[in-house]
């Protein structure tokens, strides 16, 4: 259970979240000003914010800029009253992206959907304490909790991502939740050790094995058992080694070099690269019976351009870090260098991100850092140029060219940034009407249903149980979408969308014996989504 302060503007449904907070079995307790509740905060009780006020009004944005000071950031839920024909989007359209709540619960609140709202983001944001990725995008809250799903099992898990994805933090969150979390956590890069000696790391040797093999030694597997083994860059293991590792996957079994009896142990593997194995299995560099044997659970780690707007929480959380390693004192970023780290597209990820911040707090002469600060392969990286002393852009130009040389009242890196955009869109629209034209064959009669736009997700907010994108409709389902098998649902002419939406939930609640969570998987929905639609039909569970 968890402490929830409940902003009391709108005394109504301060008094209705009250209730089904403490019905629900949290302590709570009204905010009356902002200084109480910066200091109400400051402890070390797990807590989540509801606010009740205008989304509108500036104590919100203050209330919302107070408690996203901590990283990682308490949930907040937001109660409001939607006058009709509205969009709920407009109610938030004024607050900044990365300042946005976790979910808004339309007024007047419904205790039930309080308290699965409540329980739902107090639940994540224990995970981002415990595992330490922290974040707000849904590609975050999709990561968090699918590790959550994978802890607890002892089957093998593929992380797959870009460089610098955090995929060993990844691979320490679900040790860390998995029973064998007493255990040892071994990890052993599989790029950085010589190939003639990688067998050893692994299986260790007898004292004599080879030249140099002075004595006996232990390798990972025998270090990490009864615990996790975490092999990194995997896709650059040897294929001789791979049959090895395959082997010892199946009969957790093995031998040490050199060594003439085999070893038991009980350890679990996960795995992670930054290579396509699927590629590499077909070119035959990796083999096939080992990528399926690796690949029994997947996680697929994000990259730092498509969540964005979680670029504000992981500065706070580096620049703290680094503050005090260093023993600076830094108030964060000024609005243009961070608006700068928002443009850039970070090829090298978080990992890149956090080396500049560090380099920032440690070379940076003033207590906030400015985007003077920030180097200029990132300042001038997408085309933007900050004039000295003031918060004016402008393209940057080249030293000694005439504008009228170009013709157009254009400078010659000027137009080579606008060439670069216009081929950047070109390849952009090429790639959705290809990717629609697939769907389209795919799916002839939903064609006109389906996907509206494939892009980023820079930031999603909860609304009674929708997924919302900040900034673009909801996301739309079709069939197929999931490629999960399971009974069909007949559907006749005569039906409405709302016949056959009923239909589907009645479905998977008998397929699901009645388990509102296991039927909200099933349909790839919310609890609280289901909890409505169960109202709407006249459902039961």
């Amino acid at each position: 259970m968890a402490g929830v302060l409940i902003d009391d503007r709108d005394i109504e449904s301060a008094l209705a979240v009250r209730s089904a907070a403490e019905a629900d079995g949290h302590t709570t307790e009204m905010v009356p000003t902002l200084d109480r509740l910066d200091r109400m905060l400051a402890g070390d009780e797990t807590l989540a914010l509801v606010l009740t006020g205008d989304p509108q009004a500036p104590g919100t944005t203050e209330m919302l800029r107070i408690v996203s000071s901590h990283v990682p950031r308490p949930p907040v839920i937001m109660v409001a009253h939607m006058p009709d024909g509205e969009n709920p989007r407009d109610l938030l359209s004024e607050i900044e992206t990365w300042l946005l709540p976790d979910e808004l619960i339309l007024a007047p609140p419904d205790p039930e959907e309080v308290k699965v709202a409540l329980t739902q983001q107090i639940e994540r944001y224990e995970l981002q304490l415990e595992t330490g990725i922290v974040g707000h995008t849904h590609g975050v809250r999709e990561l968090l909790e699918r590790i959550h799903m994978l802890a607890p099992v002892n089957s093998t898990v593929l992380i797959t991502g870009e460089s610098g994805t955090g995929k060993e933090l990844a691979a320490r969150a679900i040790h860390r939740l998995s029973p064998r979390r007493g255990k040892p956590f071994i990890t052993l890069n599989c790029a950085a050790i010589p190939e003639t000696l990688l067998e050893s790391e692994l299986f260790g040797h007898e004292k004599g094995a080879f030249t140099g093999a002075t004595s006996r030694r232990r390798g990972m597997f025998e270090l990490a058992d009864h615990g996790t083994l975490f092999l990194d860059e995997i896709g650059e293991m040897p294929l001789p080694l791979q049959t090895r590792l395959l082997r010892v996957l199946e009969t957790q079994k093995f031998m040490r070099v050199g060594g003439d009896s085999e070893i038991s142990v009980d350890v679990r593997i996960i795995a992670a690269t930054n290579r396509d194995l699927r590629q590499a299995v077909e070119q035959g560099t990796f083999r096939r019976d080992l990528y399926y044997r690796l690949n029994v659970l997947h996680l697929d780690l994000p990259p730092l351009r498509d969540r964005t707007s979680d670029i504000p929480i992981l500065v706070r959380r580096f620049i703290e870090e680094f503050s005090q390693l260093h023993d600076r004192e830094f108030k964060g970023l000024s609005r243009e260098a961070m608006q700068i780290l928002l443009d850039y597209s970070w090829p090298g990820n978080v990992r890149e991100l956090r080396n500049l911040v560090e380099s920032m707090v440690v070379l940076a002469p003033g207590s906030v850092i400015g985007a003077s600060d920030i180097p200029p392969d990132i300042r001038f990286s997408s085309g933007r140029q900050l004039l000295p002393g003031s918060g004016a852009e402008v393209l940057p130009t080249l030293a000694g060219t005439d504008p009228a040389e170009t013709g157009t009242g254009l400078q010659l890196p000027q137009m080579e940034f606008l060439f670069r955009t216009l081929v950047e869109m070109k390849i952009d629209l090429e790639d959705l009407r290809s990717e629609f034209e697939r769907f389209r064959r795919r799916y002839p009669g939903e064609a006109e249903e389906g996907p509206a736009a494939i892009g980023n997700e820079p930031r999603s907010i909860e609304i009674r149980g929708r997924s919302l994108e900040a900034g673009g409709d909801p996301e739309p389902s079709w069939p197929g979408r999931d490629e999960m098998p399971g009974p069909a649902i007949a559907i006749g002419p005569e039906m409405t969308m709302a016949d056959i939406e009923r239909e589907a939930i009645s479905l998977a609640l008998r397929e699901s014996d009645g388990n509102r969570r296991k039927a909200a998987e099933r349909l790839g929905i919310g609890e609280r989504t289901l909890y409505r639609k169960l109202k709407e039909y006249g459902l039961e569970a």
